[in-house]
């Protein structure tokens, strides 16, 4: 019994406190004996020794607490992962601002796309980025609301589609199962392409040079471009792409398909025609 409490690190740490504490004592009287006998000021050897105890008292302290001192560091280093672990999606969320603030990728008011999503960039903070979402078909707002963390925009591809913003690339394609020559429609179907797209082309063309620049690289446009060919099962397509006013495209769509369907039934009607005559 009486070994196990002599054991207990706090009881030795007491007698080697006392001990060193008489030492001291010790030292300051007879440096003050000698220092009356030889009259001559010797206290820097007291300093020096008592500065020696106390160097020998740490050691020793630190020998004493070695397991209770390890098993400390490592309980405080298993609940620092143990935070790190628990807060690592906050942890990232504000590397991921920082990364935004550093690169700046884009600001509020652009519209990008991060991976699948696509909208515009409504508010960004320290945890998330807030878009209204944007059907890229219509180029309209789908009124969703989505919250993007800011970790996932440092592993996923950010597309700036600011410039979508005003002018759009717009590709539509038109599908039809008859077979016939339907390139006697050809020249009447981008005159109307052209005519539709005549009141903003100069607006277009100017931007359209600007893309260019900033990007460094030929981009379709400002003339709109149609293509005739066919789908993988032999089908009829013709594909259109328009440089265009966004709010302006589904309605320039919509009076291209009209036209086409006009043209194409009546160059079917006038194939079928033919071919009764003959």
């Amino acid at each position: 019994m009486l070994t196990d409490i002599l054991s207990h690190p706090f009881l030795i740490s007491l007698v080697m406190l006392t001990i060193a504490f008489i030492l001291k004592v010790l030292v300051d009287k007879l440096t003050k004996n000698r220092a009356e006998k030889k009259e001559k000021d010797i206290r820097y050897i007291a300093h020096n020794i008592k500065h020696f105890i106390n160097f020998v008292m740490v050691l020793s302290l630190l020998f004493v607490w070695s397991t209770e001192i390890q098993n400390f560091a490592l309980s405080i280093a298993a609940f620092a992962v143990a935070i790190v672990l628990a807060t690592r999606e906050f942890i990232q969320c504000v590397i991921g601002f920082f990364y935004l603030v550093t690169t700046r990728p884009f600001r509020v008011g652009d519209w990008i796309q991060v991976g699948e999503y696509y909208g515009e960039v409504a508010e960004t903070d320290w945890i998330k980025t807030t878009m209204h979402e944007i059907d890229m078909h219509t180029y309209q707002f789908s009124r969703k609301t989505i919250y993007i963390p800011n970790n996932k925009l440092i592993t996923s591809p950010i597309k700036n589609l600011n410039f979508v913003k005003r002018f759009a690339t717009h590709h539509f394609t038109i599908v039809r199962k008859e077979s016939f020559n339907p390139y006697p429609i050809y020249d009447t179907l981008t005159a109307k392409a052209k005519l539709y797209c005549k009141e903003f082309e100069e607006v277009a063309s100017r931007y359209n040079s600007i893309i260019e620049r900033k990007l460094d690289a030929k981009i379709s446009g400002p003339e709109p471009e149609i293509h005739f060919g066919t789908t993988d099962l032999g089908e009829f397509r013709a594909s259109f792409t328009l440089f265009c006013p966004t709010d302006k495209a589904l309605e320039i769509e919509h009076k291209l398909t009209e036209c086409f369907m006009a043209l194409w039934y009546a160059q079917a009607l006038k194939s079928s025609t033919d071919a009764g005559e003959v």
